[in-house]
């Protein structure tokens, strides 16, 4: 059995109703990043930063996943030897079934105190005031990791790319270090590599691409990986 890295961007969540970054007139075409998605943003105001991932927050649970967060959740159920890593911050790929999910930048429904480190379920509108359930400090902040904050869980992923058949990137820009060096690293250890996007990232970096929105390119990669 193959063994499959599969690394999710925000182009499998767009067609559910959730921003994209870098498209035109994606997200941080709109936002001044480093206002809302840093560290010293947040300590200058943290007002700013709640309001922008509370309007986020809302965005994701009032979303539903679309056909391609249940083709992966499929793929994963009847194929085994899949590992999901998703940049997205929502849990559209849990509610479609997939199961350990890799959340290498977080996730927008839980809480981080920037205190004492403590993690909670977030609730859905949160503020600078909201004090820490563990420690009491007025300090808790989304469980999200920001420019210049090291991505969480990377020793992990480093092991599924150094033991994978197949990388597969779907959705993803491939700007974003260091998730766009995943397919130098699998292809550097042998591993077949695979773009599904709504247009290729870059001519060259991948083995094979597939074009087309992820609700209609994915399901028929998965029909195609299980036979039907």
């Amino acid at each position: 059995m193959r063994k499959i890295v599969i690394l999710t961007g925000a182009g499998v969540s767009a067609e559910s109703g959730l921003g994209t970054f870098r498209d035109k007139g994606g997200l941080w075409t709109r936002y001044d990043l480093s206002e809302v998605a840093t560290p010293e943003g947040f300590a200058r105001n943290p007002a700013l930063v709640h309001d922008f991932y509370n309007a986020r927050r809302a965005n994701a649970l009032d979303a539903s996943p679309n056909a391609a967060h249940a083709a992966l959740a499929r793929l994963q159920a009847e194929h085994g030897g899949v590992t999901l890593v998703t940049q997205n911050i929502d849990d559209l790929h849990e509610r479609a079934g997939s199961r350990d999910v890799i959340h290498m930048h977080g996730q927008i429904q839980r809480a981080l105190c920037a205190v004492c480190g403590a993690r909670w379920d977030a609730p859905r509108v949160m503020g600078p005031r909201d004090a820490c359930p563990s420690c009491g400090a007025a300090a808790t902040r989304p469980d999200i990791v920001w420019f210049g904050e090291y991505p969480y869980h990377m020793e992990r992923i480093a092991d599924a790319l150094a033991g994978c058949d197949l990388f597969v990137a779907i959705g993803t820009s491939g700007e974003v270090y260091p998730a766009a060096g995943f397919v130098e690293e699998a292809a550097g250890l042998g591993a077949e590599t695979l773009e599904i996007n709504l247009e290729p990232s870059a001519p060259g970096r991948f083995d094979r691409v597939i074009a087309g929105p992820a609700t209609q390119a994915v399901p028929r990669w998965v029909a195609e990986v299980l036979g039907g």
